[in-house]
Protein backbone atom coordinates (compact mmCIF):
# COMPACT_ATOMS: atom_id res chain seq x y z
CA UNK A 1 0.00 0.00 0.00
CA UNK A 2 1.33 3.43 -1.04
CA UNK A 3 1.20 5.11 2.30
CA UNK A 4 1.53 8.66 0.73
CA UNK A 5 -1.84 8.48 -0.29
CA UNK A 6 -5.07 9.26 1.26
CA UNK A 7 -6.14 6.57 2.31
CA UNK A 8 -10.06 7.19 2.86
CA UNK A 9 -10.21 9.00 -0.48
CA UNK A 10 -8.12 6.91 -2.69
CA UNK A 11 -8.49 3.68 -1.44
CA UNK A 12 -11.52 1.44 -1.99
CA UNK A 13 -10.51 -1.94 0.01
CA UNK A 14 -11.93 -1.82 2.95
CA UNK A 15 -9.71 -4.84 4.01
CA UNK A 16 -6.43 -3.18 4.35
CA UNK A 17 -5.18 -3.37 8.13
CA UNK A 18 -4.67 -0.47 10.29
CA UNK A 19 -1.67 1.75 8.94
CA UNK A 20 0.05 5.16 9.59
CA UNK A 21 -1.08 8.57 7.94
CA UNK A 22 -0.16 11.95 9.18
CA UNK A 23 -2.56 12.13 12.20
CA UNK A 24 -3.40 15.84 11.28
CA UNK A 25 -4.06 16.26 7.85
CA UNK A 26 -6.46 14.01 5.46
CA UNK A 27 -10.17 13.16 5.57
CA UNK A 28 -11.87 12.46 8.42
CA UNK A 29 -12.89 9.30 7.99
CA UNK A 30 -13.04 6.94 11.08
CA UNK A 31 -9.83 5.44 11.73
CA UNK A 32 -9.20 6.47 7.72
CA UNK A 33 -11.69 3.83 6.54
CA UNK A 34 -12.88 4.35 3.06
CA UNK A 35 -15.77 7.02 2.30
CA UNK A 36 -18.01 4.26 0.78
CA UNK A 37 -21.77 3.66 0.23
CA UNK A 38 -21.10 0.28 -1.51
CA UNK A 39 -22.63 -1.08 1.73
CA UNK A 40 -22.59 -4.68 0.18
CA UNK A 41 -18.67 -4.92 0.37
CA UNK A 42 -18.85 -4.28 4.02
CA UNK A 43 -18.92 -5.74 7.37
CA UNK A 44 -19.22 -2.87 9.24
CA UNK A 45 -20.76 0.82 8.30
CA UNK A 46 -19.63 3.53 10.41
CA UNK A 47 -22.20 6.21 9.77
CA UNK A 48 -22.52 10.02 11.55
CA UNK A 49 -25.89 10.98 12.89
CA UNK A 50 -24.99 14.80 13.22
CA UNK A 51 -28.32 15.64 15.50
CA UNK A 52 -28.94 17.51 19.20
CA UNK A 53 -32.24 18.94 18.70
CA UNK A 54 -33.41 16.72 21.30
CA UNK A 55 -31.15 17.85 23.90
CA UNK A 56 -31.69 18.86 27.50
CA UNK A 57 -28.99 20.83 28.74
CA UNK A 58 -26.19 21.62 26.13
CA UNK A 59 -26.14 21.49 22.62
CA UNK A 60 -23.63 20.84 20.22
CA UNK A 61 -23.35 16.81 19.43
CA UNK A 62 -24.77 17.54 15.92
CA UNK A 63 -20.29 18.45 15.80
CA UNK A 64 -19.81 14.72 17.39
CA UNK A 65 -19.16 12.57 14.17
CA UNK A 66 -17.02 14.96 12.74
CA UNK A 67 -14.49 15.63 15.98
CA UNK A 68 -15.22 11.41 16.45
CA UNK A 69 -13.70 11.19 13.55
CA UNK A 70 -10.49 13.79 13.83
CA UNK A 71 -9.45 11.70 17.08
CA UNK A 72 -9.79 8.57 15.45
CA UNK A 73 -6.84 9.48 12.93
CA UNK A 74 -4.36 9.06 16.60
CA UNK A 75 -5.96 5.34 16.35
CA UNK A 76 -5.28 4.61 12.89
CA UNK A 77 -1.84 3.96 12.63
CA UNK A 78 -1.58 0.31 14.40
CA UNK A 79 -3.33 -2.64 16.01
CA UNK A 80 -6.34 -1.61 18.79
CA UNK A 81 -4.52 -2.26 22.17
CA UNK A 82 -4.42 -4.58 23.70
CA UNK A 83 -6.13 -6.37 21.25
CA UNK A 84 -5.21 -9.77 19.90
CA UNK A 85 -6.43 -8.94 16.62
CA UNK A 86 -6.86 -5.64 14.36
CA UNK A 87 -10.55 -5.67 13.72
CA UNK A 88 -9.92 -4.21 10.27
CA UNK A 89 -8.18 -7.53 9.04
CA UNK A 90 -10.94 -9.05 10.59
CA UNK A 91 -14.17 -6.82 9.15
CA UNK A 92 -14.62 -5.19 6.48
CA UNK A 93 -15.18 -1.70 7.50
CA UNK A 94 -15.90 1.17 5.64
CA UNK A 95 -17.43 5.16 6.49
CA UNK A 96 -20.96 5.67 4.99
CA UNK A 97 -20.54 9.77 6.08
CA UNK A 98 -22.87 11.30 7.55
CA UNK A 99 -26.91 11.15 7.87
CA UNK A 100 -28.62 14.00 6.74
CA UNK A 101 -30.51 16.16 9.14
CA UNK A 102 -33.19 18.98 8.24
CA UNK A 103 -33.67 20.46 11.44
CA UNK A 104 -35.91 22.49 9.89
CA UNK A 105 -38.34 19.30 9.60
CA UNK A 106 -37.93 18.01 13.31
CA UNK A 107 -40.68 16.34 13.22
CA UNK A 108 -39.49 14.09 9.96
CA UNK A 109 -35.94 13.40 11.72
CA UNK A 110 -36.28 10.00 13.69
CA UNK A 111 -37.97 8.26 10.50
CA UNK A 112 -35.24 9.85 8.36
CA UNK A 113 -32.59 8.37 10.82
CA UNK A 114 -34.73 5.27 10.67
CA UNK A 115 -34.76 4.58 6.96
CA UNK A 116 -31.43 5.49 6.60
CA UNK A 117 -29.89 2.39 8.75
CA UNK A 118 -32.50 0.47 7.66
CA UNK A 119 -31.01 1.00 3.62
CA UNK A 120 -27.90 -0.20 5.44
CA UNK A 121 -28.95 -2.72 7.25
CA UNK A 122 -31.13 -4.84 4.19
CA UNK A 123 -27.29 -5.41 2.61
CA UNK A 124 -26.98 -7.43 5.67
CA UNK A 125 -24.14 -4.98 6.83
CA UNK A 126 -23.79 -3.95 10.57
CA UNK A 127 -23.55 -0.49 11.46
CA UNK A 128 -21.54 1.25 13.88
CA UNK A 129 -23.18 5.23 14.77
CA UNK A 130 -21.40 7.96 15.94
CA UNK A 131 -23.83 10.29 17.24
CA UNK A 132 -25.28 12.90 18.02
CA UNK A 133 -27.37 12.71 20.89
CA UNK A 134 -28.49 9.95 22.26
CA UNK A 135 -32.49 10.02 21.05
CA UNK A 136 -30.75 8.93 17.89
CA UNK A 137 -30.53 5.42 19.66
CA UNK A 138 -33.89 5.11 19.03
CA UNK A 139 -34.71 5.43 15.49
CA UNK A 140 -31.57 2.57 15.45
CA UNK A 141 -33.31 0.76 17.07
CA UNK A 142 -36.34 0.58 15.36
CA UNK A 143 -34.33 -0.39 12.08
CA UNK A 144 -32.29 -3.01 13.89
CA UNK A 145 -35.32 -4.56 15.62
CA UNK A 146 -37.04 -4.49 12.00
CA UNK A 147 -34.05 -6.86 11.07
CA UNK A 148 -33.30 -8.76 14.20
CA UNK A 149 -36.41 -8.95 16.30
CA UNK A 150 -36.65 -7.27 19.88
CA UNK A 151 -32.99 -6.66 21.07
CA UNK A 152 -31.41 -6.78 24.77
CA UNK A 153 -29.80 -3.30 25.80
CA UNK A 154 -25.77 -2.63 27.06
CA UNK A 155 -26.38 0.87 28.12
CA UNK A 156 -23.17 2.91 29.41
CA UNK A 157 -24.89 6.02 30.94
CA UNK A 158 -24.94 8.17 33.84
CA UNK A 159 -29.09 8.27 32.62
CA UNK A 160 -31.38 5.47 32.55
CA UNK A 161 -33.62 7.35 29.95
CA UNK A 162 -36.25 5.96 30.91
CA UNK A 163 -38.83 8.58 32.43
CA UNK A 164 -42.10 9.08 30.73
CA UNK A 165 -43.33 11.93 28.87
CA UNK A 166 -46.48 12.29 26.90
CA UNK A 167 -45.33 9.67 23.59
CA UNK A 168 -45.10 12.89 21.31
CA UNK A 169 -41.74 14.05 22.49
CA UNK A 170 -38.59 13.94 20.27
CA UNK A 171 -36.28 14.03 23.77
CA UNK A 172 -32.97 12.27 24.87
CA UNK A 173 -34.48 10.95 28.25
CA UNK A 174 -37.50 9.39 27.23
CA UNK A 175 -36.69 7.04 24.50
CA UNK A 176 -35.65 4.26 26.25
CA UNK A 177 -39.62 4.34 27.97
CA UNK A 178 -40.63 3.88 25.03
CA UNK A 179 -38.41 0.96 23.35
CA UNK A 180 -39.37 -1.11 26.76
CA UNK A 181 -43.52 -0.45 25.61
CA UNK A 182 -42.72 -0.78 22.58
CA UNK A 183 -40.70 -4.36 23.03
CA UNK A 184 -38.07 -3.08 20.70
CA UNK A 185 -35.90 -3.83 23.87
CA UNK A 186 -36.71 -6.85 26.11
CA UNK A 187 -36.01 -5.45 29.72
CA UNK A 188 -35.20 -8.71 31.23
CA UNK A 189 -31.88 -9.43 29.19
CA UNK A 190 -31.16 -5.69 29.35
CA UNK A 191 -28.48 -4.08 31.79
CA UNK A 192 -27.63 -0.22 32.35
CA UNK A 193 -24.16 0.64 33.76
CA UNK A 194 -22.92 3.53 35.78
CA UNK A 195 -26.15 5.13 35.84
CA UNK A 196 -26.01 8.01 38.58
CA UNK A 197 -29.15 9.84 38.46
CA UNK A 198 -32.51 9.14 40.37
CA UNK A 199 -35.33 7.02 38.54
CA UNK A 200 -37.58 4.96 41.01
CA UNK A 201 -38.90 2.70 38.15
CA UNK A 202 -36.65 0.84 36.19
CA UNK A 203 -39.14 -0.56 33.67
CA UNK A 204 -37.26 -4.46 34.82
CA UNK A 205 -34.16 -3.17 33.09
CA UNK A 206 -31.52 -4.62 35.75
CA UNK A 207 -29.28 -0.93 36.80
CA UNK A 208 -25.66 -1.53 37.95
CA UNK A 209 -24.65 2.08 39.01
CA UNK A 210 -21.87 3.67 39.20
CA UNK A 211 -21.28 3.28 43.03
CA UNK A 212 -21.47 -0.57 42.13
CA UNK A 213 -18.68 -0.32 39.30
CA UNK A 214 -16.43 1.75 41.49
CA UNK A 215 -16.86 -0.18 44.09
CA UNK A 216 -16.79 -3.82 43.03
CA UNK A 217 -13.99 -5.53 41.10
CA UNK A 218 -14.72 -4.88 37.19
CA UNK A 219 -15.01 -8.39 36.92
CA UNK A 220 -18.15 -8.27 38.69
CA UNK A 221 -19.56 -5.36 36.32
CA UNK A 222 -18.58 -7.81 33.39
CA UNK A 223 -20.29 -10.51 34.92
CA UNK A 224 -23.13 -8.78 35.45
CA UNK A 225 -23.48 -7.91 31.76
CA UNK A 226 -22.53 -11.60 30.36
CA UNK A 227 -25.06 -12.88 32.29
CA UNK A 228 -27.92 -10.75 31.60
CA UNK A 229 -27.58 -10.78 28.19
CA UNK A 230 -26.44 -14.39 27.24
CA UNK A 231 -25.89 -15.03 23.54
CA UNK A 232 -28.86 -12.69 22.51
CA UNK A 233 -28.50 -10.44 19.79
CA UNK A 234 -27.63 -7.11 21.77
CA UNK A 235 -27.26 -3.25 21.01
CA UNK A 236 -24.85 -1.53 22.72
CA UNK A 237 -25.13 2.07 23.34
CA UNK A 238 -22.21 4.30 24.61
CA UNK A 239 -23.19 7.70 26.13
CA UNK A 240 -20.15 9.32 26.64
CA UNK A 241 -21.26 10.93 29.65
CA UNK A 242 -21.33 7.67 31.53
CA UNK A 243 -17.57 8.44 31.64
CA UNK A 244 -17.03 11.23 34.73
CA UNK A 245 -16.74 14.47 33.41
CA UNK A 246 -12.84 14.54 34.59
CA UNK A 247 -12.46 12.16 31.58
CA UNK A 248 -14.90 13.34 29.33
CA UNK A 249 -16.05 17.52 29.92
CA UNK A 250 -17.17 17.43 26.38
CA UNK A 251 -20.91 16.45 26.80
CA UNK A 252 -24.25 18.02 27.25
CA UNK A 253 -25.29 16.37 30.67
CA UNK A 254 -22.03 15.48 32.63
CA UNK A 255 -22.68 14.12 35.81
CA UNK A 256 -20.07 13.54 38.62
CA UNK A 257 -18.91 10.53 40.53
CA UNK A 258 -18.44 8.47 36.84
CA UNK A 259 -16.61 5.89 34.90
CA UNK A 260 -13.07 6.30 34.11
CA UNK A 261 -11.45 5.38 30.80
CA UNK A 262 -9.60 2.89 32.21
CA UNK A 263 -12.77 1.20 33.44
CA UNK A 264 -15.03 1.73 30.55
CA UNK A 265 -12.70 0.11 28.16
CA UNK A 266 -11.97 -2.91 30.30
CA UNK A 267 -15.75 -3.87 30.89
CA UNK A 268 -15.87 -3.22 27.10
CA UNK A 269 -12.83 -5.61 26.56
CA UNK A 270 -14.15 -8.20 28.96
CA UNK A 271 -17.78 -8.36 26.53
CA UNK A 272 -16.04 -9.84 23.61
CA UNK A 273 -18.00 -12.76 22.10
CA UNK A 274 -21.30 -11.42 22.62
CA UNK A 275 -23.33 -11.33 19.90
CA UNK A 276 -23.77 -7.24 19.18
CA UNK A 277 -25.76 -6.50 16.08
CA UNK A 278 -25.54 -2.92 16.43
CA UNK A 279 -23.89 -0.34 18.64
CA UNK A 280 -23.51 3.30 19.30
CA UNK A 281 -21.40 6.04 20.93
CA UNK A 282 -23.21 9.48 21.60
CA UNK A 283 -23.34 12.51 23.38
CA UNK A 284 -19.62 13.80 22.29
CA UNK A 285 -20.44 17.92 22.56
CA UNK A 286 -16.87 18.92 21.13
CA UNK A 287 -17.58 23.16 21.91
CA UNK A 288 -17.80 22.05 25.65
CA UNK A 289 -14.82 19.63 25.04
CA UNK A 290 -10.72 19.97 26.13
CA UNK A 291 -7.47 19.14 23.80
CA UNK A 292 -10.23 16.61 22.06
CA UNK A 293 -9.69 14.14 25.45
CA UNK A 294 -13.78 13.64 25.02
CA UNK A 295 -13.60 13.03 21.13
CA UNK A 296 -10.30 10.86 22.07
CA UNK A 297 -12.63 8.75 24.02
CA UNK A 298 -15.37 8.39 22.06
CA UNK A 299 -12.79 7.49 18.82
CA UNK A 300 -11.51 4.31 21.46
CA UNK A 301 -14.56 3.25 22.78
CA UNK A 302 -15.69 3.34 18.93
CA UNK A 303 -12.89 1.38 17.92
CA UNK A 304 -12.88 -1.24 20.70
CA UNK A 305 -16.79 -1.87 19.67
CA UNK A 306 -15.15 -2.82 15.92
CA UNK A 307 -12.73 -5.27 18.36
CA UNK A 308 -16.13 -6.85 20.16
CA UNK A 309 -17.88 -7.28 17.19
CA UNK A 310 -14.56 -8.49 15.44
CA UNK A 311 -14.43 -10.99 18.33
CA UNK A 312 -17.17 -13.08 16.51
CA UNK A 313 -15.94 -12.99 13.14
Amino acid sequence: MDHRKDYAFLSDDPTVESHDENFYSGALSFCRRPYTRDVATLDVAVMGVPYDVSVTNRPGTRFGPRAVRAASSNLAWARAWPSSFDPFQRLKVGDWGDIHIDNGHPEKVPAHIEAAIASVLAKDTATLLIGGDHFTTYPSLKAHVAKHGPLALIQFDAHTDTWKDDGKRIDHGTMFYHAVQQGLIDPDRSIQVGIRTTNDDPMGILIRDAIEVNDTPLSETIAAIRDRVGDSPAYLTFDIDGLDPSCAPGTGTPVVGGLSTHQAMSILRGLHGLNIVGADVVEVSPPYDHAEITALAGATIALELLCIMGSRA
